[in-house]
């Protein structure tokens, strides 16, 4: 008999682990390619020419996928085979990821914006006269036929609607994974093991935005156009806010990724033998929240599926009757809303933290997708890990979980609002940040570029292409600069004689001006460093309360409502922490910027420059807002929550008593009174 019992645990073991790893290489292969979509958030803006607030849309189109399908996911998967439904959702994800890619091989060679004639050869030394090389420019800005109909397949096309919808099916197959893969994990495994497996399942996933954000900045590096350009024809660097790198190549590098992690799904069974089980069913696990269900007015828990087959229309006309149930839980509507308004500032300040190094600190679009990879989301892993040790290390209950979360929340709230108050000067750049004479005067006008240095030479004031002279001060245009003439080609090409320059300068000194942005001062790398050491300590220690926190939810729900609770926190959170905030975000960013680019069909395009102060104050100080009022709900919460154990305490007591009473030990009448109070402090609460 023992052998005999002993060899299904075995099994049921065995098929939980393959199912533990399964589930860490598809939370991998899901953060990896949602990562990539995260770190090619400007390489997509400049490559399609659009503002930030329609590239949030484009963002937030993966939670518009989401919202499609969850609930009926989180429900009906719940009484299906869940395993599969996982692994179909992933083929959905790969369809995604290479529908993103496919407006590359659809657009023309990328084009991008100059002042400059394209028709020089990279081996050219001709000269060049830029100050005049703009008199037939207003001819030139309004297109031919011809031009229209190319630039209808380039950049500020409107293709970019693949990469949204490629984004959309990407949130429709990612919306299996995490309701049904949890409560399948919570259904067959120990409950004091639950914790544990979330936190290393998260913490392999953890890896995917590492690889993603890795994966981003190294693309970020190569030419868009790779293997269909001559790169030494190219005049602009990685470093350039026109530049956009490989984008495209890793979605086809994401898509396979998840691909693969569909397989080992369609092997596993519907369901398994609860994990340490003997002879008592699954249906009686009691966790500390038990009580909450009776509490909140809750219908007993429904017999396993296998035991009671339920029809699909059966299962329709429950829904309400079950969503109902759900959310008279006080607990859990309240930590959804907690979720709601954070994730509302994570997923704002995730979104655009790039561009903000980049605006900000100076950083190269490549140099910030990398340390965010390589330091943050490291971090965030050990803060996961972390989280799970203290659970189980210390046997945390529901206030324990809550108390760590909590704090974890303040202590990291504390150190993003010191982040606000470093900062760096805005970059110099003549008649947008200061004078031509030097004068710190921010202004977004056009009519500030032009200076009595450059009045004659018919400048176009639309274009960006910025020249850094000698001086330290960067021009928007060599013609801006009065450079009267050019040497080289490609890369290596030097303005020379720039009257504006030979103004702020001595005489006898070099009135040079070569391509591209001006460095930043020093004093702003060390203001880079501090505010890198802060981000990444904050970024720990809020990873820290994710577990408890998570487990929290958990906890709150009884077990026939897991799958549907664990999908409406993730249909509400996403829809409404996960659409808007790149929309708003994006938009009140878009209200900082000093210089739009210009299409090449006309009209406006991409973000060239920001004003730093306006830009760091709007994007921190919104953030900042956010995490403050999340941290006011979880101390809401948390109050709650302690309130609610204690009034458990005394029902559990309560009825003790009641079954001491019948012993002749307590009156039952004294019992009876007893239970009335909790009942009545229990409407209360509810109220």
């Amino acid at each position: 008999m023992s052998v005999a019992s002993r060899t299904p645990r075995e099994g049921c073991c065995s098929k939980l682990k393959l199912f533990l790893a399964s589930m860490a290489f598809v939370y991998f292969s899901k953060a990896f390619c949602g990562a990539y979509m995260k770190s090619s958030i400007t390489q997509i803006e400049r490559r399609f020419d659009i503002p930030s607030s329609l590239i949030g849309a484009i963002d937030g189109s993966f939670e518009m996928g989401n919202l499609l399908v969850i609930a009926f996911v989180s429900y009906f998967g719940a009484k299906l085979h869940r395993p599969r439904l996982i692994g179909a959702g992933c083929l959905i994800m790969a369809l995604g990821a290479y529908l993103t890619a496919l407006p590359h091989f659809f657009q023309g060679p990328y084009k991008y914006e100059t002042s400059m004639s394209h028709r020089l050869s990279a081996n050219s030394t001709e000269t060049m006269l830029p100050c005049l090389s703009n008199h037939s420019l207003e001819k030139e800005e309004t297109p031919s036929l011809q031009a229209k109909t190319a630039c209808e397949h380039s950049s500020g096309s409107p293709m970019w609607i693949y990469v949204f919808l490629g984004n959309m099916l990407r949130g429709i197959g990612e919306t299996p994974i995490m309701p049904l893969g949890v409560s399948y994990i919570d259904d067959f495994s120990r409950e004091e093991n639950t914790p544990f497996y979330l936190a290393c399942i998260q913490t392999v996933g953890i890896l995917g935005p590492m690889f993603g954000f890795m994966l981003g900045s190294y693309l970020a590096k190569i030419y868009v156009d790779i293997g269909f350009v001559d790169l030494d024809s190219v005049t602009i660097s990685h470093k350039d806010s026109r530049w956009v790198g490989a984008w495209w190549l890793g979605f086809i590098i994401t898509g396979t990724v998840v691909l693969m992690s569909s397989v080992p799904f369609w092997f596993l069974p519907k369901s398994l033998p609860k994990q340490g089980a003997k002879k008592t069913p699954p249906e009686t696990k009691e966790t500390e929240m038990t009580f909450v269900a009776e509490q909140e007015s809750f219908l007993p828990a429904e017999m396993p599926e296998e035991e009671k087959p339920v029809s699909f229309k059966e299962l329709a006309k429950d829904f309400v009757p079950s969503l109902k149930r759900l959310f008279n839980n006080s607990i859990f509507s309240l930590l959804v809303l907690t979720y709601l308004v954070v994730v509302n500032g994570f997923m704002g300040m995730i979104t655009f933290k790039p561009k903000f190094l980049e605006q900000i600190f100076g950083q190269s679009a490549s140099k910030a997708i990398f340390l965010i990879g390589i330091l943050n989301l490291p971090a965030v892993a050990l803060g996961f890990i972390t989280g799970g040790f203290v659970m189980k290390r210390f046997k945390l209950s529901v206030i324990g979980a809550a108390r760590v979360s909590f704090s974890a929340s303040l202590i990291s709230f504390s150190l993003l609002a010191v982040q606000i108050f470093l900062h760096c000067d805005n970059a110099e750049v003549a008649g947008l940040t200061v004078t031509y004479e030097g004068v710190s005067q921010v202004s977004g006008s056009q009519q500030t570029l032009l200076s009595q240095c450059n009045t004659g030479c018919s400048c176009s004031l639309k274009h960006w292409d910025p020249v850094c002279a000698y001086n330290g001060m960067t021009y928007a245009s060599p013609c801006l600069a009065g450079c009267q003439m050019s040497t080289g080609a490609g890369k290596q090409m030097v303005f020379h004689n720039c009257m504006c320059v030979e103004d702020m300068m001595t005489p006898g000194m070099n009135h040079s001006a070569v391509l591209g942005q001006c460095p930043r001062k020093s004093n702003c790398e060390r203001a880079f460093k501090i505010y890198m050491a802060l981000s990444v300590l904050g970024s720990f220690i809020s990873a820290v309360g994710g577990t408890p926190g998570y487990i929290v939810l958990l906890r709150s729900i009884p077990s026939d409502l897991k799958s549907l609770a664990l999908g409406m926190q993730t249909l509400i959170v996403r829809t409404l922490g996960g659409i808007p905030p790149p929309i708003y975000f994006g938009a009140l960013i878009d209200q900082t910027c000093l210089k739009w680019g210009t299409k090449q069909c006309g009209g406006r395009g991409a973000c060239r420059l920001y004003n730093a102060n306006a830009f760091r104050l709007t994007f921190l100080g919104l953030v900042t807002g956010l995490y403050s009022l999340g941290n006011m709900l979880w101390g809401v919460l948390y109050c709650c929550i302690v309130r609610r154990q204690r009034k458990l305490s005394l029902r559990q007591q309560a009825k003790e008593n009641g079954l001491d009473g019948a012993n002749g030990a307590t009156p039952a009448g004294h019992a009876q009174i007893t239970l009335a109070q909790s009942k009545e402090t229990d409407k209360e609460s509810t109220i």
